[in-house]
């Protein structure tokens, strides 16, 4: 729930700083912590701001994957840095061989019982 991030990431400052800092009244800030409302997407923005981390944190608690993390593997990087000068028909291909790749792999996987 975003209250409890909202309070967990306020720590020691008060209702009254972020309120001013992000442009409400103290009363609606305390309104998102405890849950009576949520905050609109600008709001929204400026208390990720605040906070410095994502929106995508304070809505679900887990952060986004960067484009740098999706790319930290050299082959991968190589790869996609070789993709950019594909032709369109080329770049659909790469992407229909690499979506077969990601079925044989979730069909080869055992499942649970």
């Amino acid at each position: 729930m975003i209250g409890g991030r909202l309070k967990s990431l306020r720590g020691k400052r008060t209702q009254e700083e972020i309120a001013s800092h992000i442009g409400v009244s103290r009363a609606r800030y305390s309104h998102y912590e405890n849950g009576r409302s949520e905050p609109d997407y600008d709001t929204l923005q400026k208390l990720a701001d605040y906070f410095q981390v994502t929106t995508d944190y304070l809505l679900t608690g887990k952060e986004k994957k960067s484009d740098d993390d999706m790319f930290s593997d050299p082959d991968l990087q190589l790869a996609y840095r070789d993709m950019q000068d594909f032709s369109p028909e080329s770049k659909q291909q790469a992407i229909e061989f690499i979506n077969y790749l990601k079925e044989k792999e979730k069909n080869r996987k055992p499942k649970n019982k």
